[in-house]
Formats: C-alpha cells, sequence, structure tokens
C-alpha cells in the first residue's frame, strides 16, 4: 500500500454534522437491532421442564410488556426484541408453584439470549412449611456455542479507558490482545493472535469497517456505546465476511425516562506523567512525546418523544490533542518548538419507533470527522518545516434504518445502511508546492519544505441491504436471510505532480538563507534561484482510479430444542465476493460456510457445548487498488510478462488484457534541471518506457480465493451462583489460502550457510532473474495469491461475577494460546525466493500466556475503585542480519531489507527462523476511581484513571507498529534485545461527568 499526501477533502466543520444528522433524524427510520431471548422454565425439585406456565416479559424503560406459555419442553421464545433499557423474566403464582422473577437482563444485536427460571413448587400441605426459593439463572448461555466475551455499558464506565475509545477496552476480553500492526493506523486489537486487519467491525449488526484495509469506519465512543462484544469462535452464520472474529457494538436508545450526561475530560500529560525516553501513541496510533495533551468533552441525552412509542437517543463528543515536535535545524539557525493539533469531534443519534406491538422502525446516524496534525520537526528534532506539513483526514458517515414486523411464529427484519469513508493520508498544507529536500555541502538535510511529496486520497461510499426471516415450528426456530454489501472505491494516488526537487547548497547560499533569518515560515520561495539539483522527480499518470466491490451473502439456519436441555444448531453460509475475480474471468463462487454446534444442559446451573464452523474472509481492497497504482502498461513489463507465461511460471490461458493497467508511476531526472524550473509530467510522460521499477505488481490471471478457517470448539459453563460464572474454551482453529506475496521474477534461491555466510550482489541476484530486469519493467514482479496457512489452538477459561449482586465486582481469565503462520499480513513476502515454508513459525501477534483481571469494589457509598491487572507472555523477536558485520541486510541480493518495512521482507540473521527469539513478559496495572456526588435527580461523577500504576517499562505487549517496535532486532540472540520502543509509562486522565 502507497500511503501519501492530498488534494481537498471532506470540510469538517461540526456545523455540517449536525445539518447531516438533523436531515437524517426527519427521515424518521433505523438501526433498531433484533433480539430473542429463550425461557426456559425447570421445576425446582426434580429438574424437568414445566410445560404451560404462564411467563412475562416487561421492559419498564420502553414499555414492553409480553406474555407466553412455555411448551411442552418448558420453553418460550421472545422474538424480535429492541436493545433498549432492561428486561424482567417472570413466572406469575400458580397451583403448582411459586412467583418468580429473574434478575433485569440487558440484550445485545444479533444474538440469542437465554434465561433458566428453576420454580419452587408449592407445599402440597398447609401447615408450618419451610419455602426453598425459585432461582434464576441468567449468565450462562444455553441455546448457542458462542465463544464471546461483553462489556456492558456499566463496565465500561468503571474501567480505566483512555479517552473514552472503546477499542481501548477491548484487550479486557478473552482472546483479544493489542495488536502490532503494520502501519501507525492499524486497528489496535489483535482477535485470536491475527492480524488486525482481519477482524469484523459492525454496529447494531451492520458494517462499520473501513473497507479499503481494516478497521473501523466510525469510531463509536462511549457514550454510545451500551455494550461491546468480541465474538472469537462458532458464532452464528448471521456473521459472515470474516474468518476471524467479529468486534460488534450495541448502541445505546433513548426510554420511557429522559437520561443523560455532559462531561469534561483531561490528560495533562507531561506535568505530571512520569517521563520515559520512548515515543508513544496518541488515539490514531501515531508517535507523540513532548507537550502531548488530551482535552475532551460532550453530552448526550435521550428520552421519549411519545411514552411507550417514540424514543430518541443523541450523543455528541469532542477530543483535542495538543503535541509539539521540535525542529531542529542548526545550519539554517533554527531550533524552535512546532506546535500541532489533532481533532477527534463524533456525532451520532438514534430514534426508536414503535407503531403497533408487531411493527416497528428505527433510524441510526453517525458522523465522524477526524483529522491529525503532522506539523513538521520530529519527535527528537527534524528538519521538516511547517510548509511540507499535511493533516490526514479520516471522515465517515453512517446513516441506517431498519424495519420489523413480528407475527406470533414469524418475524421478518429489513435492514439499510449507507456509509461513506474518506480517507485522505496526506492532505497537503500547500497543495500546489513542489516538495524541495535541501542538502547541506555534505550532502545532509536541512531542511524539507513545500509538500509532503505524495498523494493518498481514498474515498468509498458503501450500501448495505439485508433481509431477514425467522419461523418457529414446533421445536424448531429458523432462520435464513440474504444481504448485499456493496463499495464503490476511487483513489487519487502517487508522487507529486508539482515536482520533489532535491538540492545542494554551496557555504555561501547556505549562508544567505541562514541571514533570511525566516525561522520556521521558510519556504521553497526562499532557496536560491541557482541552487544546485541532483535529483528531480514528477509524477506521471495523476489520476484517479477505483472500482466497485460487492458481496453477495445468503444463509440460514436451525435452532433446534431436541428435548428440554439440548439445543442444535445447524446453518449453512454462502457469500461471493466480486473482488475475487481479480485477472480472471471468473471468481471464487464456492464459499459454502457450513456450521454445526450443539449445547446441551446438564443441569439449570451448567451447560457443555461445542461446534465445527468454516468460515471465510472479505478480500481487502488495498490487495485490488495496489495491483492497478502499482501496474504498468509499458512495453518493457509486457515483454516480461510473456516471457514469464512462455517460462510456464504464468498460466498460458492469462488475459493480458485483464491483468494489466495504467497505474501510477514517477520518472526521475538526475541533471538538465534548475531550480524549479522541472519538466511537467506530461512534458516526461515519454520516459515511461525507460524507468525500471523495483516493484510492479499485476492482477491475478488465476482470481483470489478468499482465505478461509475450520473452527472447533469445545467448551463448559457453569453458575456457580447467583452472583458468579465460569467458562472454559479449548479452541482449534485451521486457516487457508491466507494472503501473500509471490514474486514472479524472483532471483534464484540463496540459502545462507551460516557457518559461512557468502553475500550475494543485486546485480548477481538480478542475473537469475527469470525475466531479467528491462526498461520500462520491473524487477520484482509481484502478484497477490492466497495460498498461506496458519494454526491457532487456544484454551481459556473466564470467571466473572454478576453485577450488583455483590460489593464488589470482577471479571478473570486466562488464555493459553500459540499462533503459527507462513504468512503475516496482504504485503507479506517470503525472505528468500518464495520459499514460504521456511517462513512457518509464531505470528507477530502471538503471546503464549494472557492473564486478564479486572475487581471493582465500592468501599463508600458512591465510589467505585477498579483495579485492572494485564499479564503477558513477550511477543516474537525476529532477528535481522547485522550490516556491522556483512555490510548490508540483503544478504542474498534480491533488493529487500529491513529498511522497506517489515512485513517479512528482511532476511534473518543467520542461524535464526522467523520469530524465534521473544521478548520479556509485559506486566500492567491500571485503576480507575469514580466518585458520585447526588445533586437533585441526577449526580456528579468525579473521575480519576493512571495507567501503568507502578511505572513499569514493558518492551511487548502494547499497540505498535513493527517497524518501530522492540520486534525487530540485529543480531544473533546473544546480542540481547536493544530497546527501540516501550509501552506508555505511568499516565493521568481526570474527568467531571454530571449525569441524569
Amino acid at each position: 500500500m502507497q500511503i501519501g499526501e492530498n488534494t481537498p477533502a471532506f470540510q469538517k466543520r461540526p456545523r455540517v454534522a449536525f445539518l447531516l444528522l438533523g436531515m437524517l433524524f426527519a427521515a424518521a427510520a433505523a438501526a433498531r437491532a433484533q433480539v430473542s431471548l429463550e425461557v426456559l422454565v425447570l421445576d425446582q425439585s426434580t429438574g424437568r421442564p414445566v410445560a404451560g406456565a404462564p411467563v412475562g416479559l416487561q421492559n419498564a424503560e420502553t414499555g414492553t410488556n409480553a406474555t407466553a406459555t412455555t411448551s411442552d419442553l418448558g420453553k418460550v421464545r421472545f422474538t424480535s426484541l429492541s436493545t433498549s433499557g432492561r428486561y424482567v423474566v417472570s413466572v406469575a403464582e400458580t397451583a403448582g408453584y411459586y412467583e418468580l422473577k429473574s434478575d433485569p437482563v440487558t440484550l445485545r444485536s444479533n444474538f440469542a439470549r437465554s434465561v433458566t427460571l428453576s420454580l419452587a413448587p408449592r407445599a402440597q400441605v398447609t401447615s408450618e412449611v419451610a419455602v426453598t426459593p425459585g432461582h434464576s439463572v441468567a449468565q450462562i448461555n444455553t441455546v448457542n456455542a458462542e465463544v464471546s466475551a461483553s462489556l456492558p455499558e456499566t463496565e465500561l464506565r468503571a474501567l480505566p479507558v483512555e479517552g473514552r475509545d472503546i477499542t481501548r477496552s477491548l484487550y479486557r476480553l478473552p482472546n483479544v490482545v493489542q495488536a502490532t500492526g503494520f502501519y501507525p493506523e492499524a486497528p489496535n486489537v489483535s482477535i485470536n493472535g491475527a492480524n488486525s486487519l482481519y477482524s469484523n467491525y459492525t454496529l447494531d449488526g451492520l458494517d462499520n469497517n473501513e473497507n479499503f484495509l481494516g478497521g473501523q469506519k466510525f469510531a463509536v465512543p462511549l457514550g454510545f456505546a451500551q455494550e461491546v462484544t468480541a465474538l472469537t469462535n462458532n458464532y452464528s452464520t448471521e456473521f459472515g465476511r470474516t474468518a476471524n472474529g467479529v468486534i460488534n457494538v450495541t448502541t445505546k436508545s433513548g426510554g420511557n425516562a429522559f437520561h443523560g450526561e455532559l462531561f469534561y475530560l483531561t490528560r495533562p500529560g507531561p506535568a505530571i506523567d512520569a517521563s520515559s525516553a520512548f515515543a508513544q501513541r496518541d488515539l490514531s496510533g501515531n508517535q507523540v512525546k513532548d507537550g502531548f495533551q488530551r482535552q475532551q468533552g460532550g453530552g448526550a441525552i435521550g428520552g421519549p418523544i411519545l411514552r411507550d412509542r417514540t424514543f430518541f437517543f443523541v450523543n455528541a463528543e469532542y477530543t483535542r490533542d495538543t503535541k509539539d515536535n521540535l525542529l531542529n535545524s542548526p545550519e539554517l539557525g533554527v531550533n524552535e518548538t512546532v506546535r500541532g493539533h489533532n481533532a477527534f469531534p463524533y456525532y451520532s443519534g438514534r430514534v426508536d419507533q414503535r407503531w403497533t406491538e408487531s411493527f416497528a422502525t428505527a433510524f441510526r446516524g453517525n458522523v465522524g470527522s477526524v483529522t491529525i496534525e503532522r506539523q513538521g520537526g520530529g519527535l527528537d528534532g527534524g528538519v521538516g518545516f511547517p510548509s511540507a506539513g499535511n493533516f490526514q483526514d479520516r471522515d465517515s458517515a453512517l446513516v441506517a434504518a431498519s424495519t420489523t414486523y413480528v407475527a406470533r411464529t414469524f418475524t421478518s427484519e429489513t435492514n439499510l445502511q449507507y456509509g461513506r469513508f474518506r480517507w485522505n493520508y496526506g492532505r497537503a498544507r500547500n497543495p500546489t508546492s513542489p516538495q524541495v529536500t535541501v542538502l547541506d555541502p555534505r550532502e545532509q538535510a536541512v531542511a524539507v519544505l513545500g509538500n509532503p511529496g505524495y498523494v493518498f486520497d481514498d474515498l468509498e461510499n458503501t450500501f448495505q441491504a439485508q433481509q431477514k426471516f425467522a419461523v418457529t415450528r414446533g421445536p424448531h426456530y429458523v432462520r435464513a436471510g440474504v444481504e448485499i454489501l456493496s463499495s464503490e472505491f476511487s483513489l487519487l494516488g502517487g508522487g507529486n505532480v508539482h515536482g520533489n526537487y532535491t538540492v545542494k547548497l554551496t557555504d555561501a547560499q547556505l549562508a544567505a538563507v541562514r541571514a533570511l533569518n525566516r525561522g520556521t515560515a521558510l519556504s521553497v520561495t526562499d532557496i536560491p534561484g541557482d541552487a544546485e539539483v541532483l535529483s528531480y522527480n514528477v509524477e506521471l499518470q495523476p489520476k484517479s482510479f477505483g472500482a466497485r466491490q460487492t458481496i453477495t451473502s445468503a444463509y440460514a439456519d436451525d435452532q433446534w430444542s431436541v428435548g428440554p436441555r439440548l439445543t442444535v444448531n445447524a446453518g449453512l453460509r454462502y457469500d461471493y465476493d466480486s473482488l475475487s475475480r481479480g485477472g480472471s474471468d471468473r471468481g471464487d463462487t464456492n464459499n459454502l460456510a457450513p456450521r454445526l454446534s450443539a449445547n446441551y444442559q446438564i443441569d439449570d446451573r451448567s451447560v457443555v457445548r461445542g461446534g465445527f464452523g468454516v468460515f471465510y474472509d472479505k478480500i481487502l481492497y488495498a490487495i485490488y487498488s495496489d495491483a492497478l497504482q502499482q501496474n504498468s502498461i509499458s512495453n518493457g513489463f509486457r515483454g516480461q510478462i510473456n516471457t514469464l507465461i512462455g517460462l510456464g511460471i504464468l498460466p498460458r490461458s492469462t488475459d493480458l488484457d485483464r491483468i494489466f493497467f495504467d497505474g501510477n508511476v514517477s520518472a526521475s531526472l538526475r541533471s538538465g534541471v534548475s531550480y524549479l524550473q522541472g519538466p511537467s509530467g506530461a512534458d516526461l510522460r515519454g520516459q515511461r518506457e525507460s524507468i525500471i521499477s523495483n516493484d510492479l505488481r499485476i492482477l491475478n490471471p488465476n482470481g483470489y480465493k478468499n482465505p478461509w478457517s475450520e473452527q472447533f470448539a469445545l467448551g463448559y459453563q457453569r453458575q456457580l451462583s447467583s452472583a458468579f460464572a465460569a467458562s472454559l474454551d479449548l479452541i482449534y482453529i485451521r486457516s487457508h489460502d491466507l494472503f501473500r506475496l509471490r514474486d514472479l521474477n524472483a532471483p534464484a534461491p540463496y540459502p545462507i550457510n551460516p557457518d559461512n555466510v557468502v553475500v550475494r550482489t543485486p546485480a548477481e541476484a538480478d542475473a537469475t532473474r527469470p525475466a531479467g530486469v528491462v526498461a520500462g519493467g520491473g524487477r520484482n514482479i509481484v502478484v497477490t495469491e492466497s495460498a498461506g496457512r496458519a494454526r491457532y489452538q487456544a484454551a481459556t477459561l473466564t470467571v466473572l461475577s454478576n453485577p450488583g449482586t455483590q460489593p464488589y465486582a470482577f471479571r478473570f481469565s486466562y488464555t493459553l494460546s500459540s499462533l503459527k503462520n507462513e504468512t503475516e499480513d496482504i504485503n507479506f513476502r517470503a525472505a528468500d525466493s518464495n520459499d514460504f515454508a521456511e517462513e512457518y513459525g509464531p505470528s507477530i501477534n502471538d503471546r503464549t500466556n494472557v492473564v486478564n483481571a479486572v475487581v471493582s469494589v465500592f468501599p463508600l457509598r458512591g465510589l467505585t475503585v477498579s483495579l485492572a491487572a494485564l499479564f503477558q507472555s513477550g511477543q516474537p523477536i525476529n532477528r535481522i542480519p547485522d550490516a556491522r558485520i556483512y555490510g548490508t541486510t540483503d544478504l542474498n541480493g534480491d533488493g529487500r531489507s529491513f529498511g522497506d518495512a517489515y512485513v517479512g521482507n528482511s532476511d534473518r540473521n543467520p542461524g535464526d527462523s522467523r520469530n524465534d527469539d521473544r521478548l520479556p513478559w509485559s506486566e500492567l496495572f491500571d485503576i480507575g476511581i469514580r466518585y458520585q456526588i447526588p445533586i437533585g435527580a441526577g449526580y456528579v461523577e468525579l473521575a480519576a484513571d493512571v495507567f501503568n500504576l507502578f511505572n513499569h517499562v514493558n518492551l511487548s505487549g502494547y499497540s505498535n507498529n513493527a517497524t518501530q517496535s522492540n520486534q525487530i532486532q540485529v543480531g544473533p540472540t546473544a546480542g540481547g534485545i536493544v530497546e527501540k520502543n516501550a509501552g506508555s509509562p505511568r499516565q493521568f486522565q481526570f474527568g467531571v461527568r454530571f449525569a441524569f
């Protein structure tokens, strides 16, 4: 993926967001998330099902009041329920049993919740008899074998969460860890140790992915989240487009009572934080250091428009970061702090409308407008001046509508959503300027001026339509649905159309520029016109290009109550991804995903569950886009491809018209150019036939297979008491057809003898390339293939309490796991000549042991103290050659080294395999303190959070970028570890909130 500058983008003014939300509210429909609730009624004395019991369901917050009678299996199912409010399940007193009510139950989108009521029989004798109360069980899952974990709003608010960013809470859940990614903004959590790009993000069950690379389209803030859930294994056929896992957020809604909040949150920064020699990361994943501060504010309100009928909820939150860089150019007399800012405004709204007991509609709208400033300078000093500064924009909008119809045994649900995402990675402060890199007489850089030097402006418009049906027939609950997710992409990318200059100044010229005393305001026009131009580069193909990706899906499953204690779920899902055609005339059409699971209720407090399923991934659009952007139609490149076909490296059936594209290309001149007088791209277009590109790509002539996995799970859950529940899950996942890069023009293999290292030169390697290196062609001719494999195995123990039942609350999980793979990312290449078998080893996100514990205590009325502890085995280390010993890190001469970026490209230290060493364990203690002071009908909450309470230096286990991490070390294991990065030191966050 190429990432760079840009043209003016989406204007980010709050009033635009409010206007859009207002228009959407006027439209009056969407985002209701429907779920079902299954109730099992048992006789406490015999454990047998109770038939004909009258079961009531009440939700005072929405006015819901439903009744039903248990079947011969003792079961009742309430379908198509709103996620708003809390439900109480009850059985009225009868001639045979005492009355019983459950604790309040909250529901999440796209999930079947279960409650077991164990009734106490009435005494047959009227004299004094001791009555044993019945009890309810709501924490164990008795209806399916889904392996998942959730954080409801109450826990989210008690946890110490940085910046109200709910993704910073996800690693408190089992099988979820903070991720090492391959670019700063990569999603920050990994499920089951896999690449964080492969997780699927949903909002009320609807798509919330930016589909170019992955991660959230709209970053849901804490104030709009009712519950966040990580589905890690064996989930329903209703969820698809991932072979990894799903992060689903259930949004808030209004009720019959008005409720809301106003808040202010601050991270004061270095004034009180512990010091660290290492840079930290802001909420976007970019590095920050000196002067960093965060200020946040916002509010929310929800309530009735019409009691029991129409409800609304709106939320607005704004975050502003302040950060300092150092601009340090002694040769130009500049040593100044350059201040920058980040802005994160998010606006959300939801309306729920119940027309009748059978018919409901709803609406949800979300707008985000993120700006990340690159103001110049660097964390520890740099020569980028503000004129070359730029901004990263991430603008998102979602509009969703749903309509639900419920009959006695039939439910219909229709969902529609439109999503827009614009990712302008480098919006230039001076978009019409060239970039100028200024060198002193020693050819050391003293300034970068004018422009970031590249363009990357991606626009994605996505439409999603779902139609779901559910039918109850005796013991069978059959669900089926169809879905279309269609995204239109447009990317403006490549180099700078205004040119990039590298100039060398004489001592006299340097002194003249210094004498101008322009300071940080230095610009390209301040450089002498007679400066020597060492090189000039300009984009030849300034163009916007893209494609449409349409994923068509269908599913059906049957939840069969074989008996009162045994439930079997059998389903089948099918997905077709239009991008799978690649450079072929047909796509991957055989993506049938069967899923089978069983849940057996041993008694009213424990279940055993297990299942098997096949899960398919979508194709990340970046795979297709890179094959277009880095493609060429030059004669030299065509000749190389014909050579590869003739050699049988590419199939003889290859359709050349399908694999080629006229992509971006830049021309370079090293002489004959006057400063700021370089020729335009149009003037140099003929150079396309003479340029030798290091990397060129084609669309795969065989198309792309969708990666897929076989997932096995076996688990046991037990309600230890009304207050505590525990579970043990065993998971095994076999993944196939994972994406990786194959070099069709790779040089001959060159194994390294660790006892006698002989370096092969690039010229020697080029001489063995099958299609050679020719003018207009590529040294490496790269294609994405679906051929990688991975194996994951894990055992997870979880114990948690039922909030509100004790003077404390806790959740504990321990995961013992292993993930090995032979490809790490969509841009992963084998170190030596496509030998992926030698790459099989631990994943970059693999941890052997993860221990997670959160304990909340309530020592005084209104006071909550939450301590969160996290212990993890160290992540793997990949060891690369020491250039001081061998003269280079590119031992086999293929031209790829660590400097390119770590996605498997670099050679390994002789004698070491990929990721065969480990960093030390990490440990983290965070504490959150909340104190509520009643005021009228509400309260004021004072909050203080301390992250990394004991200021431990963690070398792994935190969200990171691989190229900056400690997971890349030079030389053999005996050389130890060079600490290049570390997790955050002790940091503080304070807030005040008024809630009612």
